[in-house]
C-alpha cells in the first residue's frame, strides 16, 4: 500500500502536538541589534530556566578556576563578563533547542542524531566568525541545530521508515533527500522549512534549513552557503561520531560565495570547532539527559 505524500497542512497540524518552541530563540534573534536590550532579555530567559542557568553558571566557573579566580560565580551577569555574551548565548541557545528537540523526539532517535545536529551548529557558529562575509553567528548556530529537525518529524510520523532511508543513505549510492521523497513525498529540508516558518523563525534561517543539501539555489541569502558547507565539513572532521560520515558533495559556489580559502590558515578554525563539539555535546550525553527535568 503507497504512502499519501506528507503535505505542509499535516506536519503544521502535527506539530501542535509538540512541545512548544522556546521563545529564548527569538527573544535573542529579536535583540541582536541591541547589545544592552540583548543582555538584559538573555538574563532574565535563563534565570527562568534553572538547566541553562546551571551549564552557564558550571562554564563559567571553569574558566573563574582556570583564570585562578577565588570567588565563585553565582550569577548570569558575571558569568557573562567572565566568559563572554557569545559563549552564553550559544550555551543557552543550544541547550534550550536541545531540550526542545528531545522532548519532541517519540520514540527516543539514536544519540548520533543530537551529537551530528550540535556538531554542525557549532561548525556554523565558528564558520560565521572565520569568514568575511557578514553572517550573524547567533543565526547560524540556530540554523546548524535545526537543519534536520524536518528527520525529528519524519521519525514521530514513521521511525522504520525514516531509519531505512538513513542506512540507505549511509550505506548505499542514493541521496537522502532522494530516498525520502520517494517514501513520503517530501525531504526533511522541506520539512524542516515549513516548521521554521511555523514557528516564526527568521526567512534567512529558514532557507537555510531548506536549502542546506541544495545551496546554490538560494546562494543570494549567504546563511544557505555556510550551513551547507558546516555540514560537509562537520562530515569531513567525522565530527558527531555517526556510524559513516560521506562526504559526497560540496558546492563550489557556495564556498565562493563565503570567500573560503582551504589552506593552512583554516586549521585553526577546525581545532576549535572539534574541540567546540567535544564540549557542546556533553549536554546531550546519558547523564545530562536524565538529569535534565
Amino acid at each position: 500500500m503507497s504512502r499519501a505524500p506528507v503535505t505542509r497542512d499535516e506536519v503544521i497540524r502535527r506539530s501542535r502536538l509538540m512541545p512548544s518552541f522556546p521563545g529564548i530563540v527569538n527573544e535573542i534573534l529579536a535583540t541582536l541589534d541591541d547589545p544592552g536590550a540583548n543582555l538584559n532579555a538573555l538574563v532574565r530567559c535563563i534565570n527562568l530556566d534553572p538547566v541553562i542557568t546551571a551549564r552557564v553558571l558550571s562554564v563559567a566557573n571553569m574558566a573563574a578556576t582556570r583564570g585562578r579566580r577565588d570567588a565563585q560565580v553565582s550569577n548570569i551577569y558575571t558569568a557573562t563578563s567572565l566568559i563572554g555574551m557569545g559563549k552564553v548565548r550559544s550555551i543557552a541557545l543550544i541547550s534550550s533547542l536541545g531540550n526542545f528537540m528531545q522532548s519532541t523526539a517519540l520514540p527516543p532517535l539514536p544519540s548520533a542524531f543530537w551529537e551530528h545536529s550540535v556538531a554542525i551548529s557549532v561548525c556554523a557558529e565558528e564558520l560565521a566568525n572565520h569568514v568575511s562575509v557578514p553572517v550573524n553567528a547567533d543565526a547560524a548556530l540556530i540554523a546548524g541545530l535545526l537543519h534536520d529537525i524536518g528527520q525529528l518529524w519524519l521519525h514521530a510520523l514513521d521511525a522504520q521508515a525514516t531509519r531505512d532511508c538513513w542506512q540507505q543513505s549511509t550505506t548505499g549510492q542514493q541521496d537522502i533527500v532522494a530516498l525520502e521523497q520517494q517514501v513520503f513525498g517530501v525531504d526533511h529540508a522541506t520539512i524542516g522549512a515549513w516548521l521554521a516558518e511555523h514557528w516564526q523563525l527568521s526567512p534567512s534561517i529558514t532557507t537555510a534549513i531548506q536549502h542546506h543539501h541544495n545551496p546554490d539555489a538560494a546562494l543570494a541569502q549567504p546563511l544557505v552557503a555556510l550551513v551547507h558547507v558546516a555540514e560537509v565539513l562537520g562530515n569531513a572532521l567525522d565530527l558527531g561520531h555517526r556510524a559513516r560520515n560521506r562526504v559526497t558533495y560540496i558546492s563550489s559556489a557556495a564556498c565562493e560565495q563565503l570567500e573560503l580559502v582551504w589552506d593552512d590558515s583554516i586549521r585553526p578554525l577546525f581545532g576549535r570547532i572539534e574541540a567546540r563539539s567535544r564540549h557542546a555535546n556533553q549536554f546531550f550525553s546519558p547523564a545530562e539527559r536524565s538529569a535534565a527535568p
